[in-house]
């Protein structure tokens, strides 16, 4: 079960009945995948919308010098896009030397980093029972760690090779 829900059983915890899930919120991982540098970042936030997005492209914007274009390819989800109504995104952009390119509509797995989630999902996520998303978060964070010291990992190269469709 991942973290963010619970279940209690009967009541008063007694046995008997179902157990009734008990949502405890979720969180949002915001990652980025340097191909050049073969480098893996990521943020866990509670909320996931344009300003937190936002937030993340300026990180991503101080790891390379201003003069360095540098590109972001975003899947359509809202928060990422510019619209009639909220153009903070792409004036952003325009303003600090960075490209926002999107993948078509139901088509992530042309964005590499699809394949970098396949293997994170496989180190840190598959078969665990994190008891808090602090836990989670905290999984995630020493497998992004762990997988940028050991990029070259056999297990890793053919897990991340194999989901690579594009």
């Amino acid at each position: 079960m991942a973290a963010g829900t619970r279940t209690r059983t009967g009541s008063r915890g007694a046995g008997g009945g179902r157990p009734t899930p008990v949502r405890t919120g979720r969180k949002h991982l915001f990652a980025a995948y340097d191909l050049g540098k073969d480098k893996l970042y990521g943020h866990v936030k509670t909320t996931k919308n344009r300003s937190t997005f936002l937030e993340f492209c300026r990180y991503l914007r101080t790891l390379y010098p201003a003069e360095v274009r540098i590109a972001i390819v975003c899947d359509n989800f809202s928060p990422h896009l510019t619209t009639r109504k909220c153009q903070r995104v792409g004036l952003w952009a325009e303003a600090n030397n960075v490209e926002i390119a999107y993948t078509p509509t139901n088509s992530s797995w042309l964005n590499r980093i699809e394949a970098q989630f396949t293997a994170l999902r496989y180190f840190a996520l598959d078969g665990t029972d994190h008891g808090s998303h602090r836990e989670q978060a905290s999984m995630i964070r020493r497998y992004i760690i762990w997988r940028n010291k050991h990029a070259e990992d056999q297990q890793l190269r053919e897990i991340v090779d194999r989901a690579n469709v594009a």
